[in-house]
């Protein structure tokens, strides 16, 4: 039987931030920023409470992300009309790679062991009332 996990994430979409550096005497450290760091902990407790008493996943996977980004307020009812009905399109960031990047490293030891283990990766955003990112994970066996 393949496993299959779906979980949704509640939100503006965030992407992952790049890594920061601080000298530490005669030494320079890197860290991940704090933004992505709690949205990645966020995405991680979705994940592990969608996975409930199910083992991590060992074998390759196939991910699906579904992106809803929030309109802007400052639209017309015009430009609003167009970005519900697919006709404006969400160009602005945050970029779409960085988001699935975001969750594809909060997955890690909550869905499978390593983002390595993804072989199919299907990513869409799009415009919406309100912003949340939708994420369906399932076993690659064939």
């Amino acid at each position: 039987m393949t496993f299959m996990l779906t979980f949704m994430v509640e939100g503006n979409p965030i992407g992952k931030g790049r890594p920061k550096f601080a000298r530490r005497g005669n030494f320079v450290s890197t860290y991940t920023p704090t933004k992505t760091r709690d949205y990645e902990t966020v995405i991680n407790e979705a994940a592990r409470k969608a996975m409930g008493s199910n083992e991590i996943l060992e074998t390759p996977v196939t991910v699906a992300i579904y992106i809803t980004v929030p309109i802007p307020q400052s639209y017309s009812k015009k430009r609003t009309e167009a970005c519900l009905n697919g006709s404006e399109k969400p160009t602005k960031k945050p970029d779409i790679d960085n988001i699935c990047k975001c969750f594809l490293d909060a997955m890690n030891g909550a869905v499978y062991h390593d983002d390595s283990q993804v072989l199919t990766l299907h990513i869409t955003k799009v415009y919406g009332s309100v912003g949340m990112v939708e994420v369906m994970v399932r076993e690659d066996l064939d």
